[in-house]
């Protein structure tokens, strides 16, 4: 079990009205250090694309602690938090990090890896089932498709004439 750690600044366009790095930044800075994380890994971009995966976030969340303000440098780790026996459903947990180790926030991504050209799940190749194991958290958990069907939103539909007729001018 290992944890990946990735440095980042509070930019200013991550600022929001309340003068400190706003909800959609953590989301953002989640994703960007994911990306690195499985760059350093060997299943970047170039990767994923010779294999004709990509990963696919269905459900994000977040907990906030602590607020992070313009300038600072903070740390976002990544970790796996579960995954399903043939790796296609999995969870990300990261943490964000001021450099002294005060935990600012917490979250949490779970998705699938789909199949680019069929846009559908798939078994992610063996290169990437190696690096969930190695980074799995101490509680990974074991996960499967009825994870995904228990996700807390599920679609619903409404009638095309429904918002139509809800349509300010």
């Amino acid at each position: 079990m290992s944890t990946y750690f990735s440095k980042f600044r509070v930019q200013w366009a991550d600022i929001d009205a309340n003068r400190h790095m706003g909800n959609s930044a953590y989301m953002q800075y989640t994703a960007e250090a994911r990306m690195r994380f499985m760059e350093q890994h060997r299943i970047g971009l170039k990767e994923l694309n010779r294999w004709g995966v990509g990963p696919a976030i269905l459900h994000e969340r977040f907990s906030f602690f602590r607020e992070i303000h313009y300038g600072q440098e903070f740390f976002v780790s990544v970790e796996i938090g579960g995954f399903s026996e043939d790796g296609a459903v999995y969870r990300f947990f990261q943490r964000f990090f001021l450099p002294d180790g005060t935990h600012i926030a917490t979250g949490e991504a779970t998705g699938v890896w789909i199949d680019l050209m069929l846009r559908k799940s798939t078994t992610p190749p063996d290169d990437i089932l190696d690096v969930m194991r190695k980074y799995r958290s101490e509680n990974c958990a074991v996960m499967s498709r009825e994870d995904i069907k228990n996700l807390p939103f599920q679609p619903e539909n409404v009638d095309a004439e429904i918002l139509a007729g809800g349509l300010e001018n």
